[in-house]
């Protein structure tokens, strides 16, 4: 017999009468829900410079409110604890084991508590030790593992200035670490009474795009408290523990040693502080210090940023990317613009490249120049160097190979578009140096370097190894994913690349680690085995859908089902669609597969395929692509492309029959969110949304926003049309809306959500209201996500009908 479900036949007439009453504290949903939040985490993992063994930090459960809701110091566009003097972060490890990749045996680290809070670790160059911080009782501290004993100890009775970095790097067989000052004294005071109004003023100028950033300074208390939580001591710390100072305490940024150990290059914070913009954009210094700490060369003096040039390609001028070269004893690297960073600037080229050795009184040396943005390098050796420049507007991205030694002009080696997978070549392969510091991974002979890539096509992700030769630029494919398993390469165990190591899985297989040597199926060695996180939707069904909008225009989906599920049998079920809207340049583009059927069905409590467990179809990332050819821009038809999208994603599941019309929802998050309450007020064509963290009024974000380069005073229209607060009345099925209160990404302000809810309030329409104490962008608390799971339950269940839950195996 096929299940039936009740039908709320013109339920969004009833509303007004049946809207669901505010429950008191934190909400639990049923327990197939509640058993996604508390199913086990995979460790993360960190391969060793020798690529001999591989380091386990293992996770706890989420954490409590508790622990959320901390004091929490929002400064200059940071989220600091001003008790650890550390960035907010709640996602530790509590646990360390040390794998052996040559013979796949673990042994777990012994010393540390049963309730460890583990945050940033370090290998050493030789692989011998792992440094990694730790939050204590009274501030974050540094630990040292020793890794043939597998066990781990304290490493000096001092506490780690973690603000903006972990607060410790690898200097050859010594630390350089960034510690709270031992005789700083206690943190400013708040006035007791204000001293003063805030006052900002602009003198005018040329145009400039600042977004709406959260958490900048407003008083200048803010700014003493700032200058506080940054001060700190550099000094060299000795695997006895002993400290040796470098200079005096500075507001110090970043710090980092060059690969010979002599130099280190600090970037300090400098005033005057802004309003108006975060701490990237403040005032710095940046510096080569000896190891006494005494200036040896200013690099730059980088003034305040309040005004940058528009567009997405714009960059300031002056020195920038300052970092040391890494296959160099001592040799600064930078770029700079050559049109002053406006992109709105004809310029036949954009960015300059340059180097300087140690001692650094030779004048820099100009070695390339790029006809676009420079986006990064990767270091190999003195004739040996990849350099990719990308440009927003063309999507055009290019990888030149360049020799940073020797008088030569740099050869292209590839040029597409950057939103084109499956013409990708792959990102070169990288390995530690006897310094410590990546470098490109080259063949024994040098004359090739491998390529490992995702291998997308139209049958979806099919990840590679490829050898790729120097000389006649032809790769030589080593090793592919083949079905029925999804498996990607890590890492070339070997530079003869004879061994790979793998992570692999499939739809009921959750991934693993093996060993293979290319060429011999034989040789594959299981090295991990993490079991199934959640065994009793291990038989979700999962289908590839390739479909076409109304012109043309060819899109993806991936459609779950709940275990057990057979259409014939059951019939329709209530559906989820939940997505998330891209910008692209060309429709072709647009029409690529990012999926593969072969990736592991991992159902997490975050995303919509948690309602899987409660006997839901789910429609996940039906594709959303919002296309501008050519010279127009694609939000210039963000609507239209937006309902031909979602009338696309609801036929084709009505044309295979497991959805019922009537019994459809959209969600989504951030910009999913935005994409929700506007195909609510645009369409007729579901029957309850939700909407997360989301922005509904463009006005509020008017120097741009995701992709747009526009600002409110140059596209108005695009602004106020993409705007679902403009349209609130045209929203007739009822919408959840759920946010963060201390939400921290900018532009998606809980205001956002506070106004568009009063708005439909205002309206008469069907729309519930839930803000989430002490939880930012995205949520972490364990009653968080319990309860947001609660409301999103509750919702779909009135609105879409009862859905049986999920069969159970056996």
């Amino acid at each position: 017999m096929p299940r039936r479900f009740p039908l709320l036949v013109g339920a969004p007439l009833l509303l007004g009468a049946l809207a669901l009453p505010a429950a008191a504290g934190y909400q639990t949903p049923p327990a197939e829900l509640q058993a996604l939040v508390d199913a086990p985490r995979p460790p993360l993992q960190s391969l060793g410079p020798k690529r001999q063994t591989l380091l386990q930090i293992q996770r706890p459960g989420l954490p409590g409110i508790a622990d959320v809701a901390q004091p929490e110091l929002k400064l200059a566009g940071l989220r600091l604890n001003p008790a650890m003097r550390a960035a907010s972060r709640f996602d530790f490890g509590n646990a360390l084991s040390l794998l052996d990749l040559n013979h796949g045996r673990s042994r777990a680290v012994q010393g540390l508590s049963a309730h460890a809070r583990i945050a940033d670790s370090a290998w050493s160059a030789d692989e011998s030790r792992v440094a990694f911080s730790l939050w204590g009782a009274k501030g974050v501290e540094l630990w040292l593992l020793d890794v043939a004993s597998a066990r781990a100890r304290r490493l000096g009775d001092f506490h780690l200035n973690a603000a903006t970095g972990p607060g410790f790097a690898w200097l050859g067989q010594q630390l350089l670490v960034k510690l709270v000052p031992a005789r700083q004294g206690p943190a400013p005071r708040a006035p007791a009474a204000p001293d003063g109004p805030n006052i900002q003023q602009s003198e005018g100028g040329a145009l400039s795009q600042t977004r709406t950033y959260p958490d900048l300074l407003k008083t200048a208390y803010d700014a003493d408290l700032l200058d506080y939580q940054l001060q700190s001591q550099l000094a060299l710390l000795g695997m006895d523990g002993k400290l040796s100072l470098i200079g005096q305490p500075e507001r110090y940024l970043g710090v980092s040693g060059a690969p010979n150990r002599q130099y280190l290059l600090t970037t300090r914070l400098q005033r005057p502080y802004s309003t108006l913009v975060p701490l990237s954009r403040f005032p710095k210094r940046i510096d080569v210090l000896d190891r006494q700490g005494r200036i040896v060369r200013t690099v730059a003096q980088r003034p305040l940023l309040e005004r940058m040039p528009s567009g997405n390609d714009a960059v300031e001028a002056g020195p920038r990317e300052v970092a040391w070269r890494a296959d160099a004893p001592a040799s600064l690297f930078w770029v700079e613009a050559l049109d002053g960073g406006d992109p709105g600037r004809a310029a036949a080229e954009r960015d300059a490249l340059f180097l300087q050795a140690a001692p650094f009184q030779q004048a820099p040396r100009q070695w390339q120049r790029l006809a676009s943005r420079f986006v990064d390098i990767r270091w190999g050796r003195g004739d040996l160097a990849l350099v990719r420049e990308h440009w927003w507007k063309t999507r055009e991205l290019k990888v030149w190979r360049a020799r940073p030694d020797q008088d030569a002009a740099p050869e292209l080696l590839s040029s597409r578009k950057s939103e084109d997978r499956y013409s990708d070549p792959g990102e070169a392969a990288t390995v530690s140096n006897a310094n410590g510091q990546l470098v490109l991974q080259t063949t024994p002979d040098g004359k090739a370097i491998y390529l490992l890539g995702d291998g997308a096509g139209p049958d979806g992700d099919r990840p590679f190894v490829d050898r790729y030769a120097l000389d006649d630029k032809r790769a030589t494919r080593l090793w592919q994913s083949r079905a029925p398993w999804f498996e990607q390469a890590l890492a070339l165990l070997d530079d003869k690349a004879g061994q790979l190591l793998l992570s692999r899985e499939s739809p009921s297989q959750p991934p693993n680690l093996y060993r293979l040597e290319p060429g011999r199926p034989a040789s594959l060695a299981m090295l991990t085995h993490m079991p199934h996180p959640t065994p009793q939707l291990q038989n979700v069904g999962k289908q590839l859908l390739r479909y076409r909008r109304a012109d043309g225009v060819e899109l993806t989906a991936t459609l779950y089902l709940p275990p057990g599920y057979q259409a014939k049998r059951d019939g329709p079920l209530p559906l989820l669609m939940w997505a998330y809207p891209t910008e692209f340049k060309t429709a072709a583009a647009a029409s690529q597969v990012t999926e593969s059927p072969y990736r592991f069905n991992r159902i997490s409590y975050w995303g919509p395929l948690a309602m899987l467990a409660r006997g839901y179809a789910v429609l996940d990332d039906p594709g959303m692509p919002i296309v501008g050819e050519g010279d127009k821009e694609p939000n210039d038809s963000y609507l239209p492309q937006l309902k031909m999208n979602a009338q696309a994603a609801v036929d084709e599941v009505l044309r295979l029959g497991v959805a019922d019309p009537a019994r459809i929802a959209v969600g989504g998050h951030s910009y999913g969110a935005f994409m929700t309450a506007n195909l609510l007020a645009h369409t007729r064509l579901f029957h309850a949304g939700i909407a997360r963290s989301g922005a509904y009024n463009r006005t509020l974000t008017p120097f741009g926003f995701q992709s747009e380069e526009r600002n409110f005073w140059q596209a108005k229209a695009v602004y106020q049309t993409m705007s679902p607060f403009n349209y609130a009345e045209q929203i007739k099925d009822p919408l959840l809306l759920i946010h963060g209160e201390m939400d921290n990404n900018p532009g998606t302000f809980p205001l956002q959500s506070e106004r568009l809810y009063q708005a439909l309030q205002g309206l008469g329409a069907t729309a519930r209201l839930v803000t989430l104490p002490a939880e930012s962008h995205g949520y972490r608390a364990r009653e968080s996500i319990l309860h947001m799971l609660w409301e999103q339950d509750r919702w779909l269940e009135r609105y879409l009908g009862r859905a049986s839950a999920a069969k159970t195996p056996g």
